[in-house]
């Protein structure tokens, strides 16, 4: 079901959100992004760019304790909808947060995600972040995302708070792949 996978690097949190802003200026209401990474990966950096990119004036900042927040769109486009799914275990809990009354008016993105929420869109851009430092070091062994259908497990750490080093606007180089999912992106990956 696949129909295509682009990976870009970038040198840090600035280009990453540049990158994200680029696509989120091409998103549309109904689309599903599934973020994957490890801690300080860089998923909700990339979704402040996203965020920009639909003209969401306020800032963007995890929903790691409140699970969803609600970000309105600029004139004329889609408001986010910003998931965090750490701590949800099954797609029956990602169910109860309601979130398929939004989805269709709405860009869905969820950080943590994989293997919990496919279920709500037939198509879905998968993003994964891996970071050049630290536990999951590119090209470092064990480096890269979890298996299909996971997100780390019960191993994967604690999603940051305000202060930890994903705030850090240090350059360092990330990887991120985009694998379109569904007949949404049928027509390959947007011009980033």
């Amino acid at each position: 079901m696949t129909e295509w996978t682009r990976t870009l690097e970038v040198d840090g949190p600035a280009r990453t959100q540049e990158l994200a802003q680029r696509l989120g200026a091409q998103l549309r209401a109904g689309d599903l992004l599934v973020l994957t990474g490890e801690l300080g990966a860089g998923k909700t950096t990339f979704t402040q760019g996203l965020a920009r990119g639909l003209g969401v004036e306020r800032g963007v900042i995890s929903p790691t304790f409140v699970l969803v927040r609600r970000h309105r769109g600029g004139p004329g486009r889609p408001d986010l909808v910003h998931v965090d799914a750490y701590r949800l275990a099954s797609a029956a809990e990602v169910d109860d947060l309601d979130l398929e009354d939004t989805a269709d008016a709405s860009v869905t993105v969820v950080e943590w995600g994989a293997g919990k929420v496919e279920h709500l869109a037939g198509s879905r851009l998968e993003v994964v972040l891996e970071r050049a430092v630290g536990a999951g070091a590119l090209g470092s062994p064990g480096a890269g995302p979890a298996a299909p259908g996971t997100d780390g497990g019960a191993s994967a750490p604690a999603p940051h708070a305000a202060g930890d080093p994903e705030d850090d606007d240090a350059p360092e180089p990330r990887r991120i792949t985009l694998t379109g999912v569904g007949p949404r992106w049928a027509g390959g990956p947007p011009a980033l």
